[in-house]
């Protein structure tokens, strides 16, 4: 007789994988909006957007990764916090729009289902959706075997967001004059890890559990500090000033994310020194030997959004952020720009 061969024989453990998912259900719809549809567990979600609350709604979709910061996860065996990065990168970038975000999905894929590991994951994506104020609507859980090293997995989500279409933000209110605000981030966010982890991990040798004087922490500590969810404090500023441009500084620094929110007849100027930098970006510059342009191409230099408002609102704004607990620092203005002009100046 042929020998049976079963689809946990060949590495899939889908009985397994169905009783880390149901164990984390309490969690997940605790995260739900009164919007949301239907039970869990079924082939797709449904959510049923209040429409009857906006004139002309719009959806906004986002979608994006952790990166190699999932790394440092692996190798200090702490995985709550990427979950809240995961949540983060996607709604941050719906919330440049000014978007509301509705909901998320996740998914997530490993060689081998590890329960505690799924479970750690999937509370800090839960953690993130409450501080985003979305509901974590469904995912997808994936064993492929031999597909990745033991212990390792891979992250990606998905965010859907509303808006009124007459209160969208674009850049195309944005005029000379205008203030630029800098929200601070808190740390490293989930971008620049591959040249961090080479230099500060393979260059300079540095253990995760060193600690540094300038970080107050140790550096896995430091690493691995989530991305800042700005959501709800902006959505209240969209609210109170009349705000013309929004950008989350994410992968290519300040040089690659401004310009694609400034219009072509205005240039941002960037004021450098005018924000408190965090010192995990002078370790990171002491021991890379990078230049100022390319740490503002790399990484957010303890600016994680940046927004621009009319000069007479900047201390409103400054001080509707502090109240709901973010540092933010009139970081720069917005310029006419000239016929060579670039859309983005770094002044010292």
């Amino acid at each position: 007789m042929t020998e049976k061969i079963t689809y946990k024989d060949a590495g899939v453990d889908v009985e397994l994988a169905d009783r880390v998912i149901g164990s984390l259900a309490d969690r997940m719809k605790a995260t739900f909006r009164p919007e949301v549809i239907g039970k869990m567990g079924g082939f797709a979600a449904m959510f049923r957007p209040q429409w009857s609350r906006y004139q002309d709604p719009v959806l906004v979709s986002a979608t994006d990764g952790v990166g190699t910061k999932l790394k440092i996860a692996f190798l200090t065996g702490i995985h709550d916090t990427v979950g809240i990065d995961l949540v983060a990168m996607n709604v941050n970038d719906l919330l440049v729009t000014g978007a509301e975000p509705l909901f998320f999905l996740d998914y997530f894929a490993t060689g081998a289902i590890q329960p505690e590991t799924v479970t750690a994951v999937i509370s800090g994506i839960a953690n993130g959706c409450e501080q985003a104020g979305c509901a974590l609507i469904g995912g997808e859980t994936a064993e492929m075997p031999d597909f990745y090293a033991p212990g390792e997995y891979d992250l990606a989500g998905f965010s859907v967001g509303i808006l009124d279409r007459t209160a969208a933000v674009d850049g195309s209110k944005m005029k000379p004059g205008d203030a630029v605000i800098g929200i601070a981030s808190s740390g490293l966010h989930s971008n620049g890890f591959s040249l961090v982890r080479k230099v500060l991990l393979e260059h300079k040798g540095y253990a995760l559990d060193t600690r540094f004087p300038e970080l107050g922490k140790t550096l896995g500590e430091e690493l691995l500090t989530p991305t800042a969810i700005y959501v709800k404090p902006v959505l209240d500023l969209c609210r109170k000033v009349s705000i013309s441009g929004m950008a989350h500084i994410t992968g290519g620094g300040f040089i690659g994310n401004i310009p694609r929110v400034v219009p072509p007849s205005c240039t941002v100027s960037i004021c450098k020194g005018s924000w408190e930098v965090p010192g995990i970006f002078d370790l990171l510059r002491r021991d890379a030997g990078l230049d100022d342009e390319e740490m503002h191409r790399t990484f957010n230099m303890g600016v994680g959004f940046v927004l621009t408002v009319r000069r007479d609102q900047s201390d409103a704004a400054t001080k509707c952020l502090f109240d709901a607990g973010l540092r933010s620092w009139v970081i720069g203005e917005v310029t006419a720009r000239s016929a060579a002009g670039d859309a983005l100046c770094l002044v010292p």
